[in-house]
């Protein structure tokens, strides 16, 4: 007995055999289990769900069954492999944060965001959503294959008609064994349209190339949103099957009523849990890895997604932020690797290579199903063909079968008188008496031309390649109009990826930005012409006691420089701020400037470049100007740069760019005003602290700085509503560092000087109160007084309720006779505002113009009550279009003579 075992005992090579399994469990996992099909875009377990439900009749249009139903007939029939694995995957497809375009409509809880997981499939339920249906179209139609499955009971799909890109709309993502797929999910219309691309492409024998693609796929669409930066990852991804893709929540730091911050998260990264990130953002706050954060809540609803993160009164908002990027997964990478069965080998593939798969796949489906089509059609025809011959020859026909013993006898002696196969001659016995009459026969003779209609129709499409692309184009289309939605996820700008501007075009844009820091991007689009008379159009929303403080036109590859009270400067260029609708509130500036606590945006300035010859004039609140070379402000940091040194307490008020040609006015609180030459302030650098530009007294201070070719006229307006004009001829110009003048008579009916501005006539002005309360002048309705009187009233104030007009601002003029007289103002101002570079010291200013690189202008206003009549809006912008382009020709004129 011993001896018959051992005799059954083989020597095998443990290497070999551990090699041979091995070999088997991988492939069997490739192939079987963990990577999709690049037709379908659907690994087996997936497949065989939405077979097994369409098999169940559980379509959208049927009510929900228990998922237990779904999963125990999903692993009897084709997948025996566990329920939980079965389950798991019918749970991710019905998840709208998991799965872009959910293939099945759950009933019931089927987990959360925060990783909860799913009910037990015994309480809850589903049925297949209807994008779907579209993955199962036609599968009844022998478009495609089937095998049978592991008993062999059973015939199961090897791969779904897939009626839209599904592998690269939905994604998805898999280990195998030595390799693994981690495809983004992407917004179907412009798959589709990449599609449509290539499809008219082969109709026009023109080859597609990835660069065509890329200009409609713009990156991957998640279902959670957020933002994605640059477009270095994704093009390389497309390009190679391979990249990686920073993708970064989406936050807004809002201010808070007690002075603080706080940083609200609406959108995170694809897979991200939001409760393990808030658990790492507590863990981080308790090891004093990151300092500020005072309190952090999860504020989500059924509204959407909202992480509350209090930040203390001291703490830089972007800094803290930036902090969460590094440490958490507010910023995450989403590593793509394009990897998917091709005839069940596994291949890394391109973007064009997939859609191109794809392609060839719905060919090989759409012929099939119109070649099931017309053979049902033939065989239909042929039938009718029987019958309609029969009905010619009726009696006859009646009288043979009257005459047959049985069915089979009249069947032959059929066949024999008229020719008839066995399929006709049974249709003609099955036949109804109904069919005799008149209407009946014209029934079968119009079904009858219809399916030779058809049966040409199907055989022209498979004859030609073209025809049958026009197909698949209209259908795709059609799915497209169906199912297509906007993009969820944005692609923002990385600072670190220096091609992203090489991306975006040069062209004009409108910035505007309200006293309470809220900042926006504008096209010149929002601004259509109109012609004079008409209603204007709505300006933008803004908030309680908030107007446009400052609205300027530039180009988006401008660099906008912001300064601040605190004698920074900070930079951005005009792309990077957010681009809105002309009535949208627009972004806080905190959100992308790190301002520090207490800061606050005094001054802006726009510009092409960094000019030798450039100058930038600064005005601090205690009378010291500083004139530095605009060069000295070109290198800025992320973290901003100190513009000017200041002593205790002293703020930068105004900051302006020359050309050392001008006469600088300054105006104190306490009606005092001094007209100096700015060639009288030496050039010093940008560490400095400037020099004295007027000699306050006690209790004084700087509250307005103007540069001559502003305007005609000094307006100044007191704390309790009292204003004036004066003639700026009356002020002469003496040294720098003197006493100045008296501009102004203060009393107690006046309280002290809020504000000046140079202006014109044509001009209008804002005065706003410390309560919010605004009112808009025309500046021709202000009366025009020498320099010590105190003015007349222009705002009714009730000093009684401490009510004091709080500032000062000028706005550009809402109306012209005609547009002649439009663009002949906007021209003289734009003259006076710009920078003026003469090339000689010798020659006269006003011979030469020069390109507007500043467009920086008065800061013009705007507000919310006042924007029922906003021609000055529209006006402005397209005036301004069109002088630019006007000065662009007469510098590059300028420039050929000179060469």
């Amino acid at each position: 007995m011993d001896e018959n075992i051992f005799d059954k005992v083989h020597d095998v090579d443990l290497k070999k055999t551990m090699e041979t399994s091995y070999i088997e469990y991988a492939m069997s996992v490739i192939a079987a289990r963990a990577l999709p099909d690049v037709r379908d875009g659907l690994k087996p377990v997936q497949r065989r769900i939405l077979y097994a439900m369409i098999e169940l009749n559980n379509g959208p249009d049927k009510p929900h069954r228990k998922c237990a139903r779904i999963v125990g007939d999903t692993m009897g029939k084709y997948h025996p492999h566990g329920d939980s694995s079965i389950y798991g995957a019918l749970v991710n497809l019905a998840q709208e944060w998991s799965t872009r375009y959910p293939l099945v409509d759950g009933h019931g809880n089927f987990g959360s965001v925060d990783g909860d997981g799913a009910a037990a499939m015994r309480y809850t339920e589903a049925r297949l959503s209807k994008i779907s249906m579209e993955m199962l179209s036609d599968i009844n139609k022998d478009t495609v294959d089937f095998a049978p499955n592991f008993d062999e009971t059973e015939k199961e799909p090897l791969v779904l008609p897939a009626r839209y890109p599904n592998l690269l709309v939905n994604g998805t993502s898999g280990i195998a064994v030595g390799m693994a797929t981690n495809i983004p999910p992407h917004n179907m219309r412009e798959i589709i349209g990449a599609v449509v691309r290539i499809i008219d492409n082969k109709i026009e024998e023109k080859e597609t190339t990835i660069e065509e693609l890329l200009e409609i796929v713009k990156g991957p669409d998640f279902p959670t949103g957020a933002m994605i930066l640059g477009t270095r990852g994704i093009e390389e991804a497309y390009r190679t099957g391979r990249g990686k893709i920073r993708v970064r929540a989406v936050t807004n730091i809002e201010p808070m009523a007690n002075g603080k911050n706080r940083i609200i998260v609406t959108e995170l990264p694809y897979m991200v849990n939001k409760a393990r990130l808030i658990e790492k953002i507590a863990e981080l706050v308790r090891d004093k890895k990151i300092d500020g954060i005072t309190e952090l809540r999860d504020e989500s609803d059924r509204e959407g997604m909202r992480i509350c993160i209090e930040l203390r009164r001291d703490v830089n908002a972007n800094v803290i932020l930036n902090q969460l990027y590094k440490h958490t997964q507010l910023q995450d990478t989403f590593g793509v690797i394009m990897l998917a069965l091709v005839n069940n080998q596994p291949k890394v593939l391109t973007l064009l290579e997939m859609l191109s798969y794809y392609l060839k796949h719905q060919e090989e489906v759409v012929t099939r199903r119109i070649t099931y089509d017309l053979n049902k059609a033939k065989e239909r025809a042929h039938i009718l063909e029987g019958l309609l011959k029969a009905l010619d020859f009726i009696d006859e026909v009646i009288n043979i079968i009257r005459a047959s013993k049985n069915g089979a006898m009249a069947k032959e002696r059929l066949i024999e008188r008229f020719e008839f196969d066995d399929i006709q001659a049974q249709a003609i016995i099955d036949m109804r008496l109904r069919a005799l009459t008149g209407l009946e026969r014209e029934k079968l003779q119009d079904e009858f031309a219809e399916l030779q209609r058809r049966i040409a129709e199907f055989e022209a499409i498979l004859a030609d390649e073209k025809l049958l692309l026009g197909v698949i184009k209209g259908e795709i289309q059609v799915i497209n109009d169906k199912f297509g939605d906007e993009r969820r996820t944005s692609i923002g700008f990385d600072e670190f990826d220096i091609s992203m501007e090489d991306l975006i075009p040069d062209e004009n844009t409108v910035i505007a930005m309200t006293r309470l820091g809220y900042i926006k991007r504008m096209t010149i689009d929002n601004f259509k012409s109109q012609h004079r008379g008409g209603k204007g159009i709505k300006g933008m929303q803004t908030i309680d006691e908030d107007f446009i403080e400052d609205l300027f036109m530039t180009t988006t590859h401008h660099y906008i420089m912001f300064f601040t009270n605190k004698g920074r400067v900070y930079r951005l260029k005009a792309y990077e701020i957010p681009e809105s609708s002309r009535t949208a509130r627009g972004t806080a500036i905190v959100n992308l400037l790190q301002l520090l606590p207490e800061e606050r945006i005094t001054a802006i300035i726009a510009l092409k470049e960094y000019k030798d010859n450039r100058y930038l004039f600064m005005a601090t609140k205690d009378g010291i100007v500083k004139k530095t070379k605009i060069k000295e402000y070109q290198n800025i940091r992320k973290t901003g740069l100190q513009a000017i040194n200041l002593r205790e307490d002293d703020e930068l008020i105004e900051v302006k760019t020359t050309n050392s040609q001008k006469d600088i006015v300054l105006v104190t609180k306490n009606g005092m005003c001094i007209r100096f030459h700015e060639k009288d302030v030496r050039n010093t650098g940008r560490a400095s602290m400037g020099v004295i530009g007027m000699n306050l007294t006690n209790g004084d201070e700087v509250v307005a700085m103007q540069i001559h070719t502003q305007g005609k006229y000094l307006l100044t307006v007191s704390e309790y509503g009292l204003g004036k004009l004066t003639d700026l001829d009356e002020f002469t110009p003496q040294r720098r560092g003197g006493k100045g003048v008296k501009c102004y008579k203060i009393t107690e009916k006046t309280g002290n000087v809020v504000g000046a501005k140079a202006v014109n006539e044509e001009h209008e002005v804002m005065i706003i109160t410390n309560e919010g309360i605004i009112i808009r002048l025309e500046v021709n309705g202000i009366s025009i007084l020498g320099r010590i009187t105190s003015g007349v009233k222009l705002i009714n104030i009730d000093a009684g309720k401490d009510i004091r007009v709080a500032s000062l601002a000028k706005v550009k003029e809402s109306s012209m006779n005609s547009e002649e007289d439009v663009l002949k103002k906007l021209e003289e101002e734009l003259k006076e505002e710009n920078v003026v570079i003469p090339p000689e010291d010798d020659q006269e200013e006003e011979e030469y113009s020069e390109e507007d690189d500043s467009f920086e202008g008065d800061n013009s206003l705007e507000e919310e009550d006042l924007m029922d009549d906003t021609k000055d809006l529209e006006e402005l912008v397209s005036r301004a279009l069109k002088d630019q382009e006007e000065q662009e020709d007469q510098e590059k004129q300028e420039e050929d003579q000179e060469d």
